[in-house]
């Protein structure tokens, strides 16, 4: 019995071809600045059609248009830059001394059962007791100069970034110190050697929430008790009911505001990107 076999030509196919697809980050990577520009676009022409028409009188309220040549005047005759200046160092300072005490505190509070225990109520209350209430005292004992506003900037600044860095302390990877340990490590080396580093997201977001309340805090010790600075301008010119300059320096500060952030948001991403999950 003989079988017989059909030859036939036996030929490899080629896989199918992958569909493209267009990277999900390139649009989601743009998405939020163009919504957030459009959003701010909606409400300045909002604004600006309303004070156009009469809605809404420009003489209280300023618009755009006059707000932005106010501005540019300010910036043309330089008027601007001597405000600005000494609110970006009263900025400056309060935080460089915020800094210094907040981050090497928050680590030796987190670490350490006795000082959290002593020091937890305290800081509480220091942060959710507006500091407002205490400028009499802070004028009392400091004058209304430039050191008083870096006072109220370090008591903005000070305790968000406190309370980020205990937490960031506190949640520590038990791992990381049981390696140290076996190292024979001490406990400044440890503080510095695997402490600060396994904290620092906790750190820069603490930074990146005083920066906003130090700014808020210069800003308001200026409106009451400044001689100086952007919130001084605004209190003047709104007294004086020249509105589109009040609205100048507000915008000012707003963009300064969102400057700091954004700078402290950078480094968050640049130094801290092996925390963010995948």
């Amino acid at each position: 019995m003989t079988t017989t076999y059909m030859s036939r030509d036996i030929r490899p196919t080629a896989p199918p071809k992958a569909r493209t697809r267009r990277p999900a980050g390139s649009w989601s990577r743009y998405m939020n600045p163009v919504l957030g520009i459009t959003g701010l676009v909606v409400v300045l022409a909002a604004w600006q059609i309303c004070t156009t028409t009469g809605i809404v009188d420009a003489n209280f309220s300023s618009s755009p248009a006059g707000a932005a040549r106010a501005l540019i005047d300010s910036v043309r005759t330089g008027d601007i830059w001597a405000p600005l200046g000494s609110t970006l160092t009263v900025v400056a300072w309060g935080m460089a001394i915020s800094l210094v005490l907040g981050i090497p505190l928050g680590l030796l509070i987190g670490r350490n059962r006795v000082l959290y225990a002593l020091t937890d109520p305290l800081i509480s209350i220091m942060y959710s007791v507006p500091y407002v209430v205490f400028l009499p005292i802070i004028i009392f004992w400091f004058g209304i100069d430039a050191q008083a506003r870096v006072v109220i900037v370090v008591w903005s600044a000070v305790f968000p970034l406190l309370i980020n860095v205990i937490a960031g302390a506190r949640n520590l990877d038990q791992n990381l110190l049981h390696v140290s340990q076996s190292f024979c490590a001490g406990k400044l080396l440890t503080l510095r050697s695997v402490a600060f580093p396994a904290t620092l997201p906790y750190i820069l977001a603490g930074v990146r929430q005083a920066v906003g309340r130090g700014l808020v805090g210069a800003i308001v010790a200026e409106l009451f008790m400044g001689s100086a600075g952007l919130g001084y301008v605004v209190q003047l010119k709104t007294s004086a009911f020249q509105m589109d300059d009040a609205m100048a320096a507000i915008a000012v500060i707003a963009i300064v505001a969102i400057a700091l952030t954004r700078s402290i948001g950078y480094l968050e991403k640049r130094f801290t990107f092996w925390s963010v999950a995948d």
